[in-house]
């Protein structure tokens, strides 16, 4: 098979990395995603990872700059032209004891003794750019034609040495737009014990990759049908075969996945999308009145039921309020019938920061329900064409935007600062949310003064 990878496609840093180990009498080779890539033909992500027949104490003579990131691993860190390079030295893997890392490593001086070690095929190829030649000791090269995803060796094995490879597995089979290979799917299932054990921030990680993915929800089928998303968020798996009510051709899974999928940005907008009716299945009723579902309350429900999922998996505190925040909001039951008063109350509930993230979901929900929508989505535009002109109108949505601010109740009303000042504030901006020409500074210091005598101050 005709290498389809040509020294130029390499890094001119990479290259002269690989050259200044073989004058110094070693071999380097990149290795990893980077290769994968290539061979795809797709834009290379992955970081330029380098095995090398050096040992980390040779990378430190050849290079400058060395950092021993994971030494007692075979690995260095080469800052080099301003990158960093992460370099290894050709190893076998002892046990896995703890499904993770390799109790114990040991150098090795064979490429396809070190390509042994990794855990799918497309991911144990390795090119030499200074001769042009692949190492592919597994058919790597061929499953990436055939868009197969297959272990290296017995899958049972590898996802025994580290569990987190089951969903790194799943995750692939999105992000390459491959098929896990019959073999590889069966041996998931005896491998979950195993995943249970790995941290959640390394399932949070590998659930990030997977958002970048052109349809993540390839990867969560896997999930749903291996057993594994039953491990990692069981709430989802309630979602198979809840029906919903006649607005939806899906049931609550197949519509979560596809507005995942049509939900644009990074992987908050998707993580939203994919648990914004988290709560459906828990609030699901059956009407009398319509002898159809309802959900009544689900975004409040599925917010809670979010925010409690992503502590665990230790997303950080901006992330989890952005999700958070998008699930409970994402019901928008916009008409045109709506008083401009109505719209900025909306408006200031929501937060015009969050407005483009919250529209975009609602977008999505709405092309993910399986029916025409042409409606709902023009109704989501025409929302934001009138906050668009309620901003240019100078309209208030928060305390900030009133023509007070809390010096100029504390001075008019002769008060201490403290807690009633907020109050008052608040108080304020729903007068002026029902009638903006009260936005002026002698109007609503007039107005501070009843709303003092009603907080009692």
């Amino acid at each position: 098979m005709a290498t389809q990878i040509t020294a130029g496609a390499i890094p001119d840093a990479v290259i002269e990395l690989c050259k200044q180990l073989q004058r110094a009498g070693h071999r380097g080779w990149v290795v990893g995603g980077s290769v994968r890539d290539l061979l795809r033909g797709a834009e290379v992500h992955a970081d330029w990872d380098l095995a090398t027949t050096a040992t980390p104490q040779q990378v430190s003579k050849v290079f400058k700059r060395v950092i021993p990131t994971g030494i007692d691993h075979g690995t260095v860190t080469v800052v080099f032209r301003g990158d960093s390079y992460e370099v290894t030295t050709l190893r076998g893997e002892g046990a896995y004891s703890d499904g993770r890392r390799p109790d114990s490593v040991h150098f090795v001086t064979d490429i396809d003794d070190d390509l042994a070690r990794r855990d799918f095929t497309v991911n144990a190829i390795a090119f030499d750019p200074l001769d042009g030649k692949l190492a592919d000791p597994f058919g790597g090269q061929q499953d990436i034609e055939r868009r197969v995803l297959r272990t290296v060796g017995a899958a049972a094995e590898r996802f025994d040495e580290d569990g987190l490879r089951v969903l790194r597995a799943a995750r692939f089979v999105a992000t390459l737009e491959f098929e896990l290979e019959q073999a590889t799917r069966d041996a998931i299932g005896g491998a979950l014990s195993r995943f249970e054990g790995v941290s959640p921030e390394r399932v949070r990680d590998e659930w990030v990759k997977t958002m970048r993915a052109g349809s993540p929800s390839r990867a969560f089928e896997v999930m749903r049908d291996t057993g594994i998303l039953g491990v990692t968020c069981p709430d989802l798996m309630d979602q198979v075969g809840c029906e919903q009510n006649k607005h939806h051709a899906f049931d609550v899974w197949g519509h979560s996945m596809a507005c995942m999928d049509a939900c644009e940005g990074d992987a908050v907008h998707r993580l939203a999308g994919l648990l914004h009716d988290l709560g459906k299945p828990a609030t699901r009723e059956l009407s009398d009145k319509t002898k159809d579902y309802t959900f009544y309350n689900h975004e409040q429900v599925g917010a809670r039921m979010a925010d409690s999922w992503l502590r665990k998996l230790r997303f950080s505190n901006d992330e989890r309020g952005r999700i958070v925040h998008l699930v409970r909001h994402h019901l928008i039951c916009y008409t045109e019938a709506w008083s401009d008063a109505a719209v900025r109350r909306f408006t200031k509930r929501v937060g015009l920061e969050a407005l483009d993230d919250l529209l975009a979901l609602g977008r999505a929900d709405a092309l993910a329900k399986g029916r025409p929508a042409q409606e709902d989505v023009d109704n989501l535009l025409r929302l934001r064409q009138r906050i668009d002109k309620l901003v240019d109108e100078g309209a208030a949505f928060g305390v900030r935007d009133l023509a007070i601010g809390g010096g100029d109740v504390i001075k008019h009303l002769d008060i201490t600062p403290g807690p009633i000042i907020g109050k008052i504030l608040a108080e304020l901006l729903e007068q002026v949310l029902d009638d903006p020409t009260l936005n002026e500074r002698d109007a609503l210091l007039s107005l501070s003064e009843a709303a003092a005598e009603r907080e009692q101050v």
